[in-house]
């Protein structure tokens, strides 16, 4: 029987769902055999080109279509670089001016560098630098145990002056680290976490981590585990920093995992999620969680905004962040984690205007 060529999404797809197979079978977020080197204990902060070729529509075949629910695509970026610490990225922070932003990868490392435009859609990556995330010791983290970072989030201040904080799997923690000039420093200490955080899964821990900007809960740190479930199958979280920690409880949704998370300025939260099967390959949704939702006690669900395939120009996505874009618009930045895979994944950054509810808009 003849069978037809796959078109070069669907290739892409099947080629993903095997490597993220592979990576699970042997219990690691990465086949073996795409890890990179690791991280020497006096590797320094060093200068990196990446290159951007730019993606100007976000559901594959249809250019013209720019809005999807409540999110409008400005564009996108497919980045690549020749040093071999590029890649990983899980987590993501952004300045207000929508420009500078500080990531980390799940290998160990850092990467502080700008975002170029062209008008309001992203069009390349300047001044960027990498460089090795660091123990309480003030030396690099050597062993993947302790340098699985998969989420960062600023607590304080900016990324001139300021602190984040950021959480690890395998070795659960979270930890604090001064950010000087766009660079992260040495750690000054760790956030408790609660007693049954312990029993997370080795790497399904702290994948969803902010700090919430407004409502009751301003200055509180939202925590949300990959995959933790409760006795009633809901992923768990909790809210940190304010007394006692508080256990929630967040609705599960066709399997998907909680992979990142950004607060918003009204005291609401976007939740990034993934889910992957071989069947299907690798899916996104992204949900909208209100302030009055953020509660222990009660399941939480929000709005989901948005939920794409591989049709889509999607990937392994597990960072987000949100700045105000000049006109006053919410813009949400996503990237997106390519396991040191660059023959069969990608390293996507993705910005979409975030509109109110009720805004008119074309269908998914």
């Amino acid at each position: 029987m003849h069978l037809a060529p796959l078109r070069p999404h669907t290739f892409r797809a099947v080629c993903l769902a095997a490597v993220l197979a592979a990576g699970m079978l042997t219990g690691l977020s990465m086949p073996v055999t795409a890890q990179k080197k690791a991280i020497s204990a006096t590797e320094k902060i060093s200068a990196l080109e990446i290159s951007a070729r730019r993606l100007d529509s976000f559901q594959r075949g249809l250019a013209g279509t720019k809005k999807f629910g409540r999110l409008e695509f400005r564009g996108g970026l497919v980045l690549t670089s020749s040093d071999e610490r590029f890649g990983g990225i899980s987590g993501l922070i952004i300045a207000p001016d929508g420009r500078r932003f500080l990531a980390i990868t799940d290998q160990g490392h850092w990467l502080s560098a700008e975002i170029a435009y062209a008008g309001a859609a992203p069009s390349g990556i300047e001044k960027a630098r990498m460089g090795p995330i660091l123990a309480l010791n003030g030396r690099p983290l050597t062993r993947k145990r302790d340098a699985d970072a998969e989420e960062i989030a600023l607590l304080s201040g900016t990324l001139k002056n300021g602190v984040a904080l950021v959480a690890f799997e395998r070795n659960h923690r979270l930890v604090r680290h001064p950010v000087i000039d766009g660079a992260l420093g040495r750690p000054t200490g760790v956030v408790t976490l609660p007693p049954d955080a312990r029993r997370m899964k080795s790497n399904s821990g702290l994948e969803a981590v902010t700090v919430l900007r407004g409502g009751p809960n301003r200055g509180a740190i939202l925590a949300l585990a990959e995959d933790f479930r409760d006795a009633n199958d809901h992923h768990t979280g909790w809210l940190l920093g304010k007394g006692a920690p508080q256990r929630l409880a967040i609705k599960d949704i066709g399997g998907f995992a909680l992979t990142g998370a950004a607060a918003l300025d009204d005291g609401s939260v976007l939740i990034l999620e993934r889910r992957f099967r071989m069947t299907e390959g690798v899916k996104m949704r992204l949900r909208h969680v209100p302030t009055d939702e953020l509660k222990p006690g009660r399941v939480i669900e929000g709005e989901t905004l948005i939920q794409s395939d591989m049709s889509y120009e999607i990937d392994n996505m597990e960072a987000i962040a949100v700045h105000t874009a000049p006109g006053g618009e919410t813009v949400i930045t996503l990237m997106s984690d390519d396991n040191f895979n660059p023959l069969l994944q990608r390293n996507l950054l993705l910005q979409f205007t975030l509109h109110r509810s009720g805004a008119k808009s074309s269908s998914q």
